[in-house]
């Protein structure tokens, strides 16, 4: 077993991520005097429910994505595993600022989570095809 160098420094970059986003939700928060709650504010909403999808999400992907690399997945894997769950968490908040029905949005916010909930998927259905193999 081996510590999960190449999870790590994509957690890092996605990291960078969350920090804009959580950003942009205290800029709004200030610029729309809403300490609680989106005071009515699409914009403010938008960047909420982008921040909120972002670690509803990265947290257990990420894990999985470790845990397979620590059990022994190939590299090439890890980084296809990881670099997709970044761009989908790229594409997801670009989406939320678009009006509903253009492209922007259903590249961004549609695309970014289908590939998120794919990813998802796939990273659960290795590690436990990877555990039953080992049995």
């Amino acid at each position: 077993m081996h510590l999960p160098s190449i999870t790590s420094v994509y957690l890092a970059i996605l990291a960078l991520l969350y920090t804009v986003l959580a950003v942009q939700v205290g800029r709004l928060r200030q610029r729309d005097r809403a300490a609680f709650g989106d005071n009515g504010s699409l914009p403010l909403r938008s960047a909420i429910r982008a921040h909120a999808n972002f670690i509803e999400y990265v947290p257990i992907i990420t894990l999985m994505v470790a845990m397979l690399e620590m059990s022994g997945l190939a590299a090439v894997w890890v980084h296809l595993l990881m670099g997709t769950l970044l761009v989908s968490r790229l594409l997801h908040p670009l989406g939320m600022y678009a009006a509903p029905s253009t492209t922007q949005f259903r590249i961004g916010r549609v695309g970014g989570i289908m590939i998120t909930l794919v990813l998802l998927l796939a990273c659960a259905l290795t590690i436990l095809w990877r555990a039953a193999a080992s049995f």
